[in-house]
């Protein structure tokens, strides 16, 4: 059962595609309250010699959140919003035109790219479960599993939520490990 003011919170014993999920959720939440409210100058602000943002990650996540769930999983283009934005396939470049976008837009691109993966997620857990394999292939012509693609999201977000926080308390001085209670995205 989901408690409503912790929706992000795993199930305390639920199947292992809902653990994963659970988890992967619990980090995108977590991430997003990181980044959270905040306006042009605190999205880019950057500690140290750091190239990073939190609105460059903003940016970086949601077009990782297309890429896994759209084109490695079932090999179709990313198309928009990315080709329309100018995407030019670099690894930097949701980080480098970050500082070009609006928070707005940076939320939004966030937000939106989230649940399409959401309901990309759910398709494909219900038209073949974990176990199927992605369209993405190894050099060796391996494919992932679903199971793999949702694994390497949430090291992403695992990486990428550890530069936030660190980010955000430069910022703001924001710290904590989870939303709190009753938390939405502003």
């Amino acid at each position: 059962m989901t408690n409503n003011a912790t929706p992000w919170e795993p199930p305390v014993a639920g199947t292992e595609a809902e653990h994963l999920v659970g988890a992967l959720d619990r980090l995108r939440s977590t991430f997003r309250w990181k980044a959270d409210g905040l306006e042009t100058n605190g999205l880019q602000q950057r500690v140290g010699t750091s190239a990073l943002s939190l609105g460059g990650l903003l940016k970086h996540l949601a077009l990782v959140e297309d890429h896994q769930m759209t084109t490695r999983l079932t090999g179709e283009p990313i198309g928009d919003p990315w080709v329309a934005m100018g995407w030019d396939g670099t690894h930097d470049w949701a980080f480098r035109s970050a500082t070009s976008d609006s928070p707005a837009v940076l939320y939004r691109l966030f937000d939106d790219a989230v649940e399409r993966s959401r309901l990309r997620l759910v398709l494909a857990l219900d038209n073949g479960g974990l176990d199927q394999f992605a369209d993405a292939a190894w050099p060796d012509g391996r494919h992932p599993s679903l199971r793999r693609l949702i694994c390497d999201l949430i090291e992403e977000y695992g990486r990428h939520t550890g530069h936030a926080d660190l980010i955000r308390e430069a910022v703001d001085g924001l710290v904590g490990e989870d939303p709190p209670a009753g938390w939405k995205p502003k």
